[in-house]
C-alpha cells in the first residue's frame, strides 16, 4: 500500500495507518504487528483522505428545482438523506454545504443514523429581495405585514432580508440553528429568474451587518458573486470566502490575494455536466461564465489566491453522480497532486475558518496522527491518473467515515492474532 497524506507530492511508502475508534492513532510500519488489530490488506493500492466539496447544497443537490418548491417538506429531506448515502460512497466524506436546511440531516448523520458526509451547515442563504436567494414568483408581490412567508423561506433555503435591522435578523437565526458559516448573495446568476447576473446585492451597510453578525460568533461570511465589483464589495467589508467569481479581472483577483481571502471556484465549463438551460439568454450567461473559469484560475494561480474547488451540483438529480469527475477537471490547470491537496487538506483549511463554530475540531484532510479517519483506498494510483476519483463505483475500493467502514470490495480482509 502507498499513502497520499494530503499535503505531499509523493506517495509514502512502507507505512500503515492505525485507527482507534473515529481517528487515526498513528502511522506505523507495515511490516510492525498490532496486537488485536484487524489487518485490511490494502495490496499495491493507494490510500488516501477523504475528499472534501467546498461547494455543496446537501437538500437541493439530487431533486429537481419544481420537486424541491412544490413537494412536502419531508419527502426533500428523504431525498436529501437518500443522496447523503451516495456522497460519501462517491468518497466525499465531508461538504460545506452553502444553502438549504441541512441541521437536520447533519445530525442524523454525526449520530450514525444514516449515512453521509460531514456537512458544514450555513443554513438558509441571506438574500435581499429581487436577489438570488427570491424564489418568488412575479405573482407573489408585492410583501406587507400580512404577508407569509415564501416557499423556500418556510423551508428554511433561503431567508430574504432587507436593511440592516433585518440582515443581522436572519443571520443570527442561522447561527442559532447551528450555521458553521453563513451564506450571502451578493449578485445575480444564471439559474434565477429575476434578478440580472450583473446586478450588486445588498449595500455595505447590510453586507457589514452580515459580517458582524458571523464575526461576533467567531465565524465567517461567504458569498455568492461573479463580477469584479460584487466581489471587492465583499471584500471591502470583511467577507472572507468568494464563491464563484468567474467574472473577476485580474485586478480584483490580487485584491483577494492581498485580503487572504479564499476563492471557492467551480467546473463550470459549459460542457456536458453544465446544467441545460431554455432561453437563449441563459445560455449565453453560461458560456460567458465558462469563458471566465479558464481567465479565474489563471488569475488565481498567478496571483497565488488561496483556491478552493467545489461543484455546486444544484436541482441535478442526473449530476450528483458526476461529482468526482467534474472535479478531476480542474488537472486541466493544475497537477494530480495539487488536485488532491485541494481536495483534501485545502479544503479542510477553509472548512476550519468556521473557528469555534467548527463542528468537527479534528483534522480533516490529512493522514496523520489524531487526524478523523476519514480513508478511501483507491485502485490504482491517482497522483499518476486524476480521473480514478471521477469513476468512484469502479475505483473506490474501501471507504471509511469517522472510523466506520462503508464500503469495503477489497479482495480478503484478516484479524491478526
Amino acid at each position: 500500500m502507498k499513502i497520499f497524506d494530503g499535503t505531499g507530492s509523493a506517495l509514502v511508502e512502507g507505512q500503515g495507518v492505525l485507527v482507534e475508534g473515529n481517528r487515526i492513532k498513528a502511522l506505523v510500519p507495515a511490516a510492525d504487528t498490532v496486537s488485536d488489530a484487524e489487518v485490511i490488506d490494502c495490496g499495491a493500492r493507494t490510500l488516501m483522505p477523504g475528499m472534501i466539496d467546498a461547494h455543496w447544497h446537501s437538500i437541493l443537490a439530487a431533486i429537481s428545482q419544481v420537486a424541491a418548491m412544490t413537494a412536502d417538506i419531508p419527502y426533500v429531506h428523504l431525498v436529501a438523506a437518500q443522496e447523503a448515502e451516495r456522497t460519501v460512497l462517491r468518497g466525499f466524506t465531508t461538504v460545506r454545504d452553502v444553502g438549504g436546511p441541512s441541521f437536520a440531516l447533519k445530525r442524523a448523520i454525526d449520530e450514525g443514523r444514516i449515512a453521509g458526509p460531514r456537512i458544514y451547515p450555513s443554513g438558509a442563504m441571506i438574500s435581499q429581495t429581487s436577489g438570488h436567494g427570491d424564489f418568488r414568483m412575479r405573482t407573489e408581490l408585492p410583501r406587507s405585514a400580512l404577508s407569509g412567508l415564501s416557499v423556500a423561506e418556510q423551508a428554511g433555503i433561503a431567508a430574504i432580508a432587507d436593511g440592516e435591522a433585518e440582515v443581522l435578523r436572519r443571520v443570527r437565526e442561522q447561527l442559532m440553528l447551528g450555521a458553521s458559516q453563513i451564506k450571502i448573495m451578493g449578485g445575480g446568476g444564471v439559474a434565477s429568474a429575476f434578478d440580472p447576473i450583473d446586478a450588486l446585492q445588498y449595500t455595505e451597510v447590510e453586507m457589514r451587518a452580515a459580517v458582524s453578525a458571523a464575526t461576533d460568533w467567531g465565524t465567517y461570511v461567504c458569498i455568492h458573486a461573479y463580477t469584479s465589483a460584487a466581489i471587492q464589495r465583499a471584500l471591502d467589508c470583511g467577507v472572507r470566502s468568494i464563491e464563484h467569481g468567474q467574472l473577476a479581472d485580474e485586478e480584483t483577483a490580487k485584491r483577494m490575494a492581498d485580503a487572504g481571502a479564499w476563492w471557492s471556484i467551480q467546473p463550470f465549463l459549459a460542457d456536458e455536466d453544465a446544467n441545460v438551460y431554455a432561453s437563449p439568454e441563459q445560455r449565453a450567461q453560461q458560456q460567458m461564465i465558462a469563458e471566465g473559469t479558464v481567465r479565474a484560475v489563471e488569475f488565481g494561480r498567478k496571483h497565488k489566491v488561496k483556491m478552493a474547488l467545489g461543484t455546486d451540483i444544484l436541482f441535478n438529480p442526473k449530476g450528483t453522480a458526476t461529482q468526482g469527475r467534474q472535479l478531476a477537471k480542474f488537472a486541466r490547470w493544475y497537477d494530480n497532486a495539487e488536485v488532491l491537496r485541494m481536495l483534501t487538506s485545502g479544503n479542510a483549511d477553509l472548512a476550519g475558518l468556521s473557528g469555534p463554530r467548527n463542528p468537527y475540531p479534528a483534522r480533516l484532510g490529512h493522514i496523520e496522527a489524531d487526524a478523523y479517519a476519514d480513508l478511501l483506498v483507491v485502485d490504482g494510483d491517482p497522483l499518476q491518473d486524476i480521473s480514478l476519483i471521477a469513476d468512484p463505483d469502479r475505483t473506490l475500493m474501501l471507504v471509511m467515515k469517522d472510523g466506520r467502514i462503508h464500503k469495503n470490495t477489497l479482495p480478503a480482509t484478516e484479524t491478526t492474532p
